[in-house]
C-alpha cells in the first residue's frame, strides 16, 4: 500500500493502521472517541495526503470544468472554491469534489482517495477540444479542525470559508484554505512533501492533537456530510442526496445534463435518531413499523459522542420520509425518528 509523506509520524505516536483506498492510513492513535471530543473542543490534526490532487490549467480550464462537472465552476473567483461533482452520463455520482480557483487559469480539484484515478481519467477523456492539461500533484495536505483551529494557524481575516491563498508557515510556503470535513471551523494546508513534518510539527505544538480516520468519520456524520461509497454512488444522483442545489442545470451542456434534468427521486436521504442504544450501520435496512415491509437502507451509522446516541443516515421511500420508521438491527427492531440533517451544528 501506498504510504503519506507523514507515515514516520504517524509510527512514532504509535498509530494503529488501516488500509484505505490503497493507501495505509492511521485510524486511531489512541481512543477515537477522545480524538473526536479533541476536534468539537479543541483543535484536531489530520493527515489527508491520500485525497487525490488535480490541477486543471489552460486557456480553456474554467470552460472545460463548466462541462466536466456539474457546477458552475467559471463563476468562482479567484481565491475561492466550490463543493461540485463528478457525474455519469447517467446522471450517477463518480465523486464529489472541491475545486479552488487558484489562478484566472488555474484550478486545483481535490478528489476522494477511492475516485482519484477515476476523476484523472474521466478528466483526460473529456478535455478533447479543450486548451487544457490535467496533471496529478503528488503533495501533502494536512487539515486542522476545530474551534482552536485558528489559535494553531493564526488569524487569517481576509481568508473566508471556502477560501485558498499562498501563505507562510513553519517556515514553508503553503496553499492555506478555509475548508474542512467536520462541520468545524479549520483549515487545510498543502504543502512540499518535504515539507511535511515540519507543518505537522508546528501546527501540533501549537495546540492540535493528531486525530485519525475513525473520529474522522463520525464527525462528518454528525455533521450530514456525505461519503462517496455511502451516501453518494455512481447509482444515486446529486438529487437524492439532497444536494441538487450544486447542479447547474442551466447551464447549456454539460456531462450529465440530459439525465440529470429528467431525473426525478423516489427515494430521498434522511437523518435518523434511534431510540436505543444499538447503532444501525451501512446495509441495515429500513422497515415500515406498520407492514414490516422494506423501506429503505441505512447509507452510515454511528453512536454520536457529541450527542450521546445512536444516529444514521438513509435512503427511503419518499412518501414515507415523514414517518416514524424502524431499523433492523442484527434481528432487533430498533424505532427511530426522522430528523433534519445535519445532527449538530457548531
Amino acid at each position: 500500500m501506498r504510504r503519506t509523506a507523514l507515515h514516520d509520524v504517524h509510527q512514532r505516536l504509535g498509530a494503529t493502521f488501516t488500509g484505505f483506498a490503497g493507501w495505509q492510513m492511521p485510524l486511531r492513535y489512541g481512543s477515537d472517541v477522545a480524538e473526536h471530543h479533541c476536534v468539537r473542543r479543541s483543535a484536531g490534526l489530520f493527515d489527508l495526503g491520500h485525497m487525490g490532487q488535480l490541477e486543471v490549467t489552460g486557456a480553456d480550464a474554467a470552460a472545460f470544468l463548466d462541462y466536466a462537472l456539474v457546477g458552475r465552476l467559471s463563476a468562482v473567483p479567484v481565491g475561492r472554491a466550490k463543493y461540485t461533482m463528478l457525474c455519469h452520463t447517467n446522471g450517477g455520482v463518480l465523486d464529489d469534489l472541491v475545486v479552488y480557483r487558484l489562478a484566472e487559469r488555474r484550478f486545483l480539484v481535490v478528489a476522494n482517495a477511492a475516485n482519484a484515478a477515476i476523476v484523472l481519467a474521466m478528466l483526460g477523456e473529456y478535455s478533447g477540444g479543450y486548451t487544457v492539461t490535467v496533471t496529478e500533484r503528488d503533495r501533502a495536505l494536512i487539515a486542522v479542525q476545530g474551534p482552536h483551529a485558528v489559535r494553531v494557524v493564526g488569524e487569517h481575516p481576509d481568508l473566508r470559508y471556502y477560501g485558498i491563498k499562498p501563505d507562510r508557515f513553519a517556515g514553508r510556503d503553503v496553499l492555506l484554505a478555509r475548508t474542512g470535513y467536520t462541520g468545524e471551523d479549520g483549515f487545510e494546508i498543502y504543502c512540499d512533501n518535504a515539507d511535511a513534518e515540519a507543518v505537522w510539527e508546528r501546527a501540533a505544538a501549537a495546540g492540535a492533537a493528531p486525530a485519525g480516520l475513525a473520529c474522522r468519520d463520525t464527525l462528518r456524520l454528525e455533521a450530514g456530510m456525505p461519503l462517496y461509497g455511502h451516501e453518494l454512488t455512481v447509482r444515486t444522483t446529486p438529487f437524492h442526496a439532497g444536494l441538487g442545489r450544486v447542479v447547474a442545470l442551466d447551464k447549456r451542456d454539460f456531462v450529465g445534463g440530459p439525465a440529470l434534468r429528467a431525473v426525478r427521486p423516489e427515494t430521498v436521504l434522511v437523518g435518523l435518531v434511534t431510540r436505543g442504544r444499538r447503532a444501525p450501520r451501512a446495509g441495515y435496512a429500513v422497515l415500515d413499523p406498520d407492514t414490516g415491509a422494506k423501506v429503505g437502507e441505512v447509507t452510515s451509522g454511528a453512536p454520536s459522542p457529541t450527542l450521546g446516541h445512536p444516529i444514521a443516515m438513509a435512503y427511503v421511500a419518499k412518501n414515507l420520509e415523514k414517518k416514524r420508521l424502524v431499523v433492523d438491527v442484527r434481528g432487533t427492531h430498533e424505532e427511530a425518528d426522522i430528523v433534519p440533517l445535519p445532527f449538530y451544528r457548531r
